[in-house]
């Protein structure tokens, strides 16, 4: 049962709150949508999402504006670095609820070893630096 490093993921939620080490990609990150469930070539989504209306992608921008495909949402990518269990309880929770306090939007996609959030490009480091500060709470 569960993959490789499965075994390694953190489920305690103090323990994953104060890890979190937030990291923020370089560059804008747009979501679209195509027809169908395969990616136009050319195109390296950083998030798919396979949906009955089409599939969603998650690229850069400027991919995006190249393949001249719409978009309205601009984002940063901040990648929480503490590797987190899938079914780990309340992470998702806290950390959408500290980015609201601050008025922040917040799209969370979990990866297999890590969660990823797409938060306002113009906002961004802010969002990093709430994040840091959530951590160093729970790190107290």
């Amino acid at each position: 049962m569960g993959g490789p490093g499965g075994k390694n993921a953190e489920r305690d939620l103090g323990r994953l709150l104060s890890g979190l080490a937030p990291a923020l990609h370089p560059g804008r990150f747009v979501f679209t949508t195509v027809p169908g469930t395969t990616a136009p070539p050319g195109l390296s989504p950083v998030v798919t999402v396979v949906e009955d209306e089409g599939l969603t992608l998650v690229v850069q921008q400027e991919d995006a504006d190249a393949a001249r495909l719409t978009y309205d949402f601009v984002a940063g990518w901040i990648t929480l670095r503490i590797h987190s269990a899938l079914d780990a309880v309340g992470l998702t929770a806290a950390v959408a609820q500290a980015l609201a306090e601050a008025g922040l939007s917040c799209n969370v996609v979990a990866g297999f070893h890590h969660d990823h959030l797409f938060v306002p490009h113009e906002r961004a480091a802010e969002a990093v630096a709430l994040l840091e500060h959530l951590a160093d709470r729970f790190g107290q």
